[in-house]
């Protein structure tokens, strides 16, 4: 018998099921391989990773690539359902040197059996699915935003998204995609919000008037309005919603869909490489902002309008007088390395401190806008700042003294020691997956209720509110089962301290990136107080954690 390892791949642009399209390329596979006496004895699949992702970036791809370094590695072959799926590009090329390498077959069903590494032919039917596999992916990437354009200017159609503050979303009928429809999907589209739709008004209103950024920000915080994502707490889960910035202001300024017409293409998509040194890690994505002759604008009024044509107009040239139009970009600063990047957070207000570089040194800063201090009632100063290197040596001495003998023994017990979920969150736990799975239910008989002949109009009404009572379960499931909250063995502690052991060791003088790296694993979190000037160092693997104070230089 052949041991095989199977690799396969579903994601979430093909509107598939993942458990479904795992089964056809396992089935695939093993049409291939038991005629030959082969077997599957373990599974290397990715849910919801892009085709254009390289495998060493792919969690089950790149385990599989770890795996064939070791001699005991379980299994003889590996074979791939469909190539198309597991190599975008040259993907292939990159890949397979490392199976021939340690003498591992590569199976593929379009090849009829192994691929022989000293065949020209295979090697280039193996490019040619590569090279389809990136043709396709970009024939529907045109496709899509092809459609999209012409929905958005030809119907002035709502693409999705949060609606824009001011706004509400409308309930429209059924969606015009007949299946999308039979799922009990909607059309929905952007209506007037009475509550905050005024407030667009006078932020356009007082701007033009001459009122400054800051100064509306401030008198809307002042009179108790609530600010876009406090407003919309559920669509802003990310914000804290706690005043008016002059950022939220700039935002709804530059927003052309208030004058009743739909804008879309503001922003796009590039894909830029993650190391230009090594191209086979792959490609990024980070949003941009398109030239305003680029947008799309719908031919006729899509919605109603907010703000008249003219006064949008009059706050664009305002702006762009000012230099802070849409688009416009500063002068790319100098990078530094900052090694406790992310870690710090400013005692007063718990947010995070951003790096500032002064005078050839690296400082952690808390800007705190006094909007912001006015809607929380509390003193915080301007500028919170502590130097790094006041930090540094103080730190490294209390982590190699915690995480090297003879204190190590101690302080992985008391780190086991602290690993459990809540009692509530379990429970919160359980009832979300019951919910989740009663839907499940539901949904299954109403669409066998449908293929039986039932008032579809009722039936996709059904639907529709069962599945958002899904989503709200499925959404209770993912806040109660947080990664932080989930239990680690003494031995998984001991084996994350093990790994970073050597390192620990040489932490005063290692190079900088790699003590970012080591801080970064432990999960290493600084509090600042400036009115002690000390900093409270938590090595928190789960909300229970041990820590030190020290005392720093630091700045208000």
């Amino acid at each position: 018998m052949i041991r095989f390892a199977f690799e396969g791949r579903c994601s979430t642009e093909d509107q598939q099921d993942p458990e479904s399209s795992r089964a056809w390329q396992v089935t695939r596979a093993k049409a291939l391989i038991e005629p030959h006496g082969g077997e599957i004895v373990v599974e290397y699949f990715d849910a919801g990773q892009s085709r254009a992702v390289p495998w060493q970036r792919r969690p089950k791809a790149n385990d599989l690539l770890q795996a064939l370094k070791d001699p005991n590695r379980g299994f003889d072959a590996v074979v791939i359902g469909e190539p198309q799926r597991a190599f975008y590009g040259n993907q292939f090329g990159l890949v397979f040197p490392l199976f021939a390498h340690y003498g591992v077959p590569l199976w593929v069903p379009e090849i009829g059996g192994p691929i022989d590494p000293n065949n020209e032919a295979h090697d280039l039917i193996m490019s040619v699915f590569g090279g389809m596999s990136k043709g396709e992916r970009n024939r529907i990437k045109v496709r899509v935003r092809a459609a999209m354009a012409a929905q958005a200017a030809m119907e002035g159609r709502f693409l999705g998204g949060r609606p824009p503050y001011g706004y509400r979303l409308s309930d429209l009928g059924p969606h015009p995609n007949p299946a999308k429809a039979a799922d009990g999907r909607r059309l929905h589209g952007l209506a007037r919000c009475e509550e905050t739709a005024p407030v667009v008004v006078r932020i356009f209103t007082e701007f033009v008037s001459g009122r400054g950024l800051f100064a509306i920000a401030e008198g809307l915080t002042r009179d108790g309005i609530s600010c876009p994502s406090a407003h919309d707490p559920a669509r802003n889960s990310h914000r804290t919603g706690a005043a008016w910035s002059k950022g939220a202001i700039r935002a709804i300024l530059t927003n052309p869909r208030y004058t009743g017409r739909q804008v879309w293409n503001r922003q796009r998509k590039d894909e830029v490489l993650l190391d230009v040194e090594d191209v086979s890690l792959g490609h990024t994505t980070k949003l941009r902002w398109n030239p305003t002759d680029t947008w799309i604008w719908s031919e006729n009024t899509a919605h109603p309008a907010i703000i008249d044509p003219k006064l949008f107009t009059d706050a664009q040239q305002l702006l762009a007088r000012r230099g802070r139009g849409p688009g416009d970009q500063k002068t790319p600063r100098t990078r530094h390395l900052y090694v406790l990047r992310g870690a710090f957070h400013c005692g007063i207000c718990q947010r995070k401190m951003q790096g500032h570089w002064v005078r050839n040194a690296a400082y952690y800063r808390c800007r705190y806008p006094q909007e912001y201090a006015l809607a929380n009632h509390i003193h915080h100063p301007s500028n919170v700042y502590v130097r790094e290197d006041a930090v540094l040596p103080a730190l490294d001495t209390w982590l190699a003294t915690t995480l090297t003998p003879p204190r190590l023994t101690d302080t992985l017990d008391a780190m086991a020691a602290t690993q459990t979920v809540p009692t509530g969150q379990n429970q919160a736990a359980e009832r979300a997956r019951l919910a989740i799975a009663d839907c499940t239910a539901k949904l299954t008989r109403y669409r066998a209720a449908l293929d039986a002949g039932a008032d579809p109009v009722i039936v996709t009404n059904w639907i529709a509110q069962t599945q958002a009572d899904r989503a709200a379960a499925e959404r209770q499931l993912r806040e109660a089962t947080t990664d932080s909250d989930r239990r680690m063995s003494r031995d998984e502690i001991a084996a994350l301290v093990e790994a970073l052991g050597d390192i620990l060791t040489a932490l005063t003088e290692a190079d900088p990136t790699d003590k970012a790296e080591v801080y970064r694993q432990l999960g290493l979190r600084l509090t600042y107080q400036p009115a002690t000037q000390t900093v409270r160092a938590e090595v928190k693997i789960n909300p229970r954690y041990r820590g030190v104070m020290v005392g720093v230089r630091g700045g208000t």
